[in-house]
């Protein structure tokens, strides 16, 4: 078990890395609309990738919450984009291997996912079917030992650089929720291929992608939790993407809370500090309570998390709560900036435009009300 001044060191030294090695760079590959494939190779290097993957396939073994920080860190630091890759690869898809995948399909992708040899992504929308997963049309068809699949994706965060994909497939298109099967899909392989890096509002660096499955044929040894499985399996795991989800939509608002307070002090308006009008001070005020508020129960879901004990519910107020802050402040936040919080050159901007997607991917904010009402009232 790790104390505290070891898991601040972590901390510190995730945030000297990305502010030396990412922070330079980062306009730039926002420009581009890409990440370079070195960034994860580097990443892996200095083991900020998987860091809750257990020794034997090459992590640290180290609880959930040390992997979070990396996460966090990205996030404080105005890298949503990069927060937002690294928390699928990390926090979505390693689990999912860890949890359901054989030997033999841990050893083949967590070891290489560790080091930033490989990068996961997680297929799971359509363009028919998103937040409703039992609408999807990408099948799985047995053939002998194998199974072809076909079928497309969209959305797909790391579409573009991605070496294995946690794919939904229907295997039994007539058994509804439990005609659902997950694989491991190596993207090497014949009949997979990648569509255009999407072009988006915000997280530009993060490369988003349609994926194409052409009679793709898979061993039965690919499954991934077990055939029919893979809704269970989906829900089961989406706890810890939802917490993900929180942990960096809390970063993100502290960040931002921390430069307009630096900003706000240096700006003069009518022969004061905009940090001196009541205005400010109270805006601020309310934002830092707000924050607190959120950081604590994300702080206590971490915890249960841990112990094998966050539930839906939790797991769906946290990233409720958190992701509809994180629009406010930023909102808030870039209206002290006044016109400069417009300007591009002023990281706000990318703040604001990068906050709006964390209400939407992961369950939209609509879908996190309804699993609450659920706990609450009964389906109704």
């Amino acid at each position: 078990m790790l104390d505290q001044s070891e898991i601040e060191l972590f901390r510190t030294n995730v945030r000297k890395y990305l502010e030396k090695e990412i922070g330079p760079h980062y306009a730039t590959w926002e420009k581009e609309e890409i990440l370079p494939r070195e960034v994860w190779t580097g990443l892996g290097e200095n083991g900020f990738l998987c860091v809750d993957v257990p020794e034997e396939y090459g992590g640290f073994g180290a609880p959930f919450r040390l992997s979070a920080i990396v996460v966090e860190e990205a996030s404080r630091l105005g890298f949503g984009g990069l927060a937002s890759n690294i928390s699928v690869h990390s926090d979505i898809v390693a689990p999912y291997i860890l949890h359901l995948g054989t030997e033999e399909q841990k050893q083949t992708w967590l070891p290489k996912m560790v080091t930033g040899e490989a990068i996961g992504a997680i297929g799971m929308t359509e363009p028919g079917a998103g937040s409703d997963l039992q609408g999807m049309k990408t099948r799985a068809e047995k053939d002998g030992d194998s199974y072809v699949i076909n079928g497309q994706k969209t959305f797909i965060t790391n579409g573009q650089h991605c070496d294995v994909i946690v794919l939904a497939t229907k295997t039994d298109p007539n058994a509804g929720s439990k005609g659902m099967t997950l694989f491991t899909v190596d993207t090497s392989l014949p009949g997979f291929s990648r569509g255009r890096n999407l072009e988006k509002m915000g997280h530009h660096c993060a490369d988003t992608s349609e994926l194409f499955f052409e009679n793709v044929r898979v061993g039965a040894d690919q499954i991934l939790g077990g055939e029919g499985r893979g809704f269970a399996n989906l829900m089961n795991e989406l706890p810890r993407e939802r917490l993900i989800l929180a942990i960096g939509a809390v970063g993100a608002c502290e960040g931002m809370l921390e430069r307009t307070t630096t900003y706000v002090q240096e700006r003069k308006a009518f022969g004061q500090s905009i940090a001196q009008f009541q205005n400010s001070r109270f805006k601020l005020a309310n934002l830092k309570a707000q924050i607190e508020v959120n950081k604590a129960f994300v702080a206590q879901c971490t915890d249960q998390y841990d112990e094998g004990k966050l539930s839906t519910t939790n797991a769906s107020i946290a990233k409720y709560t958190t992701t509809e802050l994180q629009g406010v402040v930023a909102d808030q936040c870039l209206q002290l900036f006044g016109g400069y919080g417009y300007m591009q050159e002023y990281p706000i901007s990318r703040d604001y435009v990068d906050a709006r997607i964390q209400r939407i991917y992961g369950g939209t904010s609509e879908i996190m009300l309804e699993i609450i009402a659920r706990d609450v009232l009964g389906r109704g």
